[in-house]
């Protein structure tokens, strides 16, 4: 399966649902604009501060490698360069006694983020497995190489 199997109708519901998250995930941990933190505990602040930031960053991980599957399937990027520079990074999943202090929404919020990210990262992983199946010998050695020495 190259990369261009992943429909491009795909990757657009995700974008889209993506863009939208990263919407919602500004306006409730823009601790700023939230005037209900007033007189709140101060691990109240930090949990939502922490988790503010894990369910923002695993937002945009999801939306660059997004943004990097559509300008593949634009013609933007080669198949090279989009094997090269689209690796999705490693889930962090959020902190559960974090979590116990949120309310409901902001916890199912984070869980959103979470649930995108794993289906996401399925697509990567499930491209990744594919190509490295038909990569030709000398490619295969090279992604090896390149893997031990983390530059894959």
């Amino acid at each position: 399966m190259s990369s261009r199997d992943i429909s491009e109708e795909i990757i657009e519901d995700l974008y889209a649902e993506a863009l939208l998250l990263a919407d919602d995930a500004r306006a409730v941990f823009d601790l700023r604009m939230n005037v209900d933190m007033e007189g709140s505990s101060d691990l109240l602040r930090i949990a939502l501060s922490i988790e503010g930031l894990r369910t923002t960053t695993r937002v945009m991980h999801v939306l660059a490698w997004l943004l990097n599957q559509r300008a593949y399937l634009s013609g933007e990027l080669t198949e090279s360069q989009l094997r090269r520079h689209n690796t999705l990074p490693d889930e962090r999943l959020a902190d559960p006694a974090n979590l116990a202090l949120l309310e409901p929404e902001t916890r199912e919020l984070i869980h959103e983020s979470e649930r995108l990210h794993a289906r996401v990262a399925r697509l990567d992983h499930d491209w990744r497995q594919q190509r490295d199946a038909t990569d030709t010998p000398i490619q295969a050695m090279q992604g090896r190489i390149a893997q031990a020495f983390g530059q894959r």
